[in-house]
């Protein structure tokens, strides 16, 4: 019986080695959220999964949302949450909370269950050093444009003080808030920051944790077997937007931003999956929807290898 769980620790140990090798160097941005963010135990994997990414000589960054957190800070206060095209209508008062709760409660904990492990984790917002510029976003109903508060669209990335951290050993964990350059700070959709340092960064992947397994072919609510897609490329997946749910439509946009800014892939997993970011990284079939540029795969892997230099 120990033979048989040793020689199978032992394979699945093989079976990382070409995956160890390929991303040996190479710089992974994560986004972190959904049910991987809340629930206790997932929360606590994830954190290890990150630092043995670390020991594995990857580096990552960690690009969180928390707007779970966020709803349950609104509804103590008594303050009114609306959506709006999916983005969150964020008033001047919703606005201190959104900055208070991801950056001194979700930013702190994140820190802290990873620190658990060791020294690494570096926790930032994107005010910091100017990480994230943006400007005002409005929301598209019926065609018209809607005022929906201090939402932001970045517009300029400032990433020296990340590759200082990374090369320093360290983790980033970043909070999805901006300043525009009149100092206002918006609240910035998790993804979209995330798609914009992966490519700032020139990382090796953008891994997009969320609540469903990826991207389903033919959504069916009613169906136990809908399919999910397992590769397609930046012209199927922009062919695909205009069909996709509201609540998968940044997430998908974020890794389609992310390839086509040179970034060689972008993967959305199932963040309810115990270690899903070890299992896309290094297993040969991985898990979720992995989106690739329009590239041969000769190119692909060329470009692969090129950012683990």
């Amino acid at each position: 019986m120990r033979r048989t769980e040793a020689l199978a620790k032992a394979t699945t140990l093989i079976e990382a080695l070409p995956w160890l090798a390929s991303f040996h160097g190479a710089t992974v941005v994560i986004k972190y959220g959904g049910n991987a963010m809340t629930e206790e135990h997932l929360r606590e994997k994830f954190a290890a999964d990150v630092v043995f990414l670390r020991y594995a000589g990857l580096r990552p960054v960690i690009v969180h949302g928390g707007g779970p957190q966020i709803n349950a800070h609104l509804d103590l206060l008594g303050i009114e949450s609306t959506f709006t095209a999916g983005l969150r209508v964020t008033t001047p008062e919703a606005m201190r909370v959104v900055r208070m709760v991801l950056v001194g409660q979700v930013n702190r904990d994140v820190v802290g269950l990873i620190n658990r492990h060791g020294p690494f984790a570096i926790g930032m917002s994107g005010e910091d050093a100017h990480l994230f510029t943006a400007v005002r976003k409005h929301a598209v109903v019926d065609g018209a444009s809607v005022d929906i508060g201090q939402v932001g669209d970045i517009v300029n990335v400032e990433a020296g003080a990340v590759r200082a951290l990374l090369e320093d050993g360290r983790i980033p964990v970043i909070s999805s808030v901006a300043r525009s350059e009149d100092g206002t700070v918006y609240n910035v959709n998790a993804d979209t920051a995330a798609a914009a340092l992966a490519v700032a960064l020139q990382a090796s992947k953008l891994i997009v944790l969320t609540d469903v397994e990826g991207l389903y072919r033919d959504w069916n609510p009613g169906a136990v077997d809908n399919e999910v897609i397992d590769e397609l490329s930046a012209t199927e997946l922009e062919k695909l937007l205009p069909t996709l749910s509201s609540g998968m439509i940044p997430k998908m946009e974020a890794c389609l931003t992310a390839v086509q800014g040179g970034v060689p892939q972008a993967h959305v997993l199932d963040g309810r999956v115990p270690h899903s970011v070890l299992l896309e990284i290094f297993t040969d079939k991985g898990i979720g929807t992995m989106v690739l540029p329009d590239a041969p795969a000769a190119t692909v892997t060329a470009q692969l290898k090129g950012n683990d230099t």
